[in-house]
């Protein structure tokens, strides 16, 4: 199964929902598009205002500090993602497909850039990244109000070693 059945799956709730290559911009979740577009222009403002404030992020990793350090859910992954175009400076974000069902939107994304800054805890190598993530978001009014997601950190920390 490939990650683009996966999301669609997990969206559709295996109603049989068919996905598509990359998703044309007219079918994009305007919350999505916003997305991969805030990361791609660096604006850490518009990323964070994706947000509601009372975010909840179900997806508990390595890559996004738990609450318990003393930051919202909302703070710890605008923090991840500040750090993340810190050491990536070039970073760009594709959406390689993407669904929508009701307040239910879900993408799989494309991250490239070059490692010129220190990134998880690795000293900057000149290196080209490609990595991906599935990301399932419950929008409310607007703003993302819950996010499962699976990004490839093993990936991210292969290619910077190798």
């Amino acid at each position: 199964m490939d990650r683009r059945t996966l999301v669609a799956g997990l969206v559709m709730g295996g109603c049989g929902a068919r996905t598509t290559k990359a998703a044309e911009p007219q079918s994009v979740s305007p919350v999505i598009a916003a997305f991969a577009q805030a990361l791609s222009a660096h604006d850490i403002g518009a990323f964070a205002a994706l947000f509601a404030d009372d975010y909840i992020n179900h997806q508990t990793s390595a890559a996004v500090p738990p609450s318990a350090a003393g930051l919202s859910a909302k703070q710890a992954s605008v923090a991840f993602f500040a750090a993340r175009l810190k050491g990536l400076p070039d970073l760009s974000v594709a959406i390689e497909a993407s669904l929508a069902n009701g307040d239910m939107a879900a993408a799989s994304f494309v991250y490239t850039g070059t490692h010129q800054g220190v990134y998880f805890g690795v000293a900057p190598t000149g290196k080209s990244l490609r990595f991906t993530s599935c990301d399932i978001f419950r929008v409310r009014n607007g703003k993302i109000a819950e996010h499962w997601g699976m990004g490839d950190i093993a990936g991210i920390l292969a290619q910077l070693k190798a």
